[in-house]
């Protein structure tokens, strides 16, 4: 798959086949996720790939655990500024919007939206789970590295014929994944990944979320024509 195909192709994936995922396949992702650029090539993250008992045992940990939604135990960091000024809002706001209206749940029908929001917490039925954290005495250079990284994964998962799902909002559950993972005290929890096979019969992933025209965030000068 040609890098550009991998580029337009990725999407969040929300429904995930059950179908297993070789270690050997997870392993060639993130040795090669591991030429991704760090300033001063510093490659500050470390990764949890979790499958089968010990992943499950995750969620249900947290499945049995549903009055804590939405919030968990708390974030670590907060994943939006508060508070959230436009175009940013306007454009959380809409996605959100295509997503529950992918699957009929009314913006009123909070009950629902919680349901929806939960299965981020089972990784949409994948059967790999990536947790990414990194040093804490990182910075923002260093956390824009992580995306890159994080990027990197996705694209290469599309060359497997793989797909992904980044998750930040498993930071609201950094104490339990903690406990599971055996992070080090000087770790923090950046994001989950869900990993596998798309079920390309779900209505949650019939959509595709909008995307700012060129010019709205680029200034070109110099150019010839």
């Amino acid at each position: 798959m040609h890098v550009r195909e991998a580029v337009l192709s990725r999407y969040s994936c929300r429904a995930f086949l059950p179908t297993p995922i070789p270690e050997a396949t997870v392993r060639a992702i993130l040795e090669a996720a591991s030429r991704a650029p760090s300033g001063g090539n510093l490659q500050p993250w470390r990764v949890y790939a979790l499958a089968g008992e010990p992943l499950e045992a995750i969620k249900r940990n947290i499945a049995a655990r549903p009055d804590e939604l939405p919030f968990g135990e708390g974030a670590e960091y907060p994943v939006y500024p508060r508070p959230l000024k436009e175009p940013f809002m306007g454009r959380r706001h809409q996605v959100g919007e295509m997503l529950y209206g992918a699957i009929g749940v009314a913006r009123e029908d909070k009950a629902g939206r919680y349901r929806q929001y939960a299965q981020n917490f089972q990784l949409f039925g994948a059967p790999v789970g990536l947790f990414i954290s990194t040093d804490r005495t990182m910075g923002l250079p260093q956390w824009s590295d992580l995306g890159m990284f994080v990027q990197t994964i996705s694209l290469l998962a599309r060359g497997h014929g793989l797909d992904t799902c980044t998750q930040e909002a498993w930071t609201h559950w950094h104490k339990t994944l903690s406990g599971y993972l055996a992070l080090a005290p000087e770790e923090i929890l950046f994001c989950g990944m869900a990993l596998g096979h798309a079920d390309p019969a779900a209505p949650i992933n019939q959509w595709r979320s909008p995307r700012e025209p060129v010019e709205s965030f680029v200034t070109f000068a110099g150019f010839e024509s």
